[in-house]
């Protein structure tokens, strides 16, 4: 575990996770290195919608596919800004790619782009990410508080909101019933 790098991973909130900003989350992974990590929770929409938000920075909308899809909770920390998951990764002012299929911005030109029907084909935008500062990670992984597996951006992307935890589960290839929250040691 001393060099795991779990970008572009999943993280699976155990069954015995305490903290009630992560209980029952999928998190995708976007970076993970010696200063700690970054991630946005992809399984939690909130009360806000993409037109919604649009309207509150002041970008007209001109794409009726945004009205009513949801805004997701990405995390507890910086909950007022904004973060795009996209796919492709595509040329954004500001743009972390994870691995070379998704990209995490955090510039308006994506916003401003995505209002006018020319964003990424593939996007989650959240307020707030989850962070961890060096080592914390790998020690809550050892602790059992999460199940690692690498990402399959698709079911971010492809599946409703309230499916993917079972499926990043299933891509563990155990069923979600079999997660207990005792530490087990084959």
């Amino acid at each position: 575990m001393e060099n795991a790098n779990f970008t572009d991973h999943f993280l699976i909130a155990m069954p015995g996770m305490v903290d009630p900003n992560f209980a029952g989350t999928l998190t995708y992974i976007c970076d993970h290195g010696t200063e700690g990590a970054l991630g946005i929770v992809v399984n939690r929409p909130i009360d806000l919608t993409m037109d919604k938000l649009l309207e509150q920075i002041g970008i007209p909308v001109e794409d009726d596919r945004l009205v009513g899809r949801p805004v997701y909770f990405g995390g507890p920390v910086q909950v007022e800004r904004g973060f795009v998951l996209h796919q492709p990764v595509g040329e954004w002012n500001s743009t972390l790619k994870v691995g070379d299929r998704v990209g995490l911005t955090t510039s308006k030109d994506i916003l401003e782009a995505t209002a006018q029907c020319q964003g990424p084909e593939q996007m989650l935008v959240s307020l707030g990410y989850a962070g961890w500062g060096p080592g914390q990670l790998e020690s809550e992984i050892k602790q059992n508080a999460w199940l690692t597996v690498p990402a399959d951006p698709d079911v971010i992307f492809h599946l409703a909101p309230e499916e993917r935890f079972v499926a990043a589960v299933q891509l563990l290839g155990i069923d979600v019933s079999m997660l207990s929250d005792e530490a087990g040691h084959a």
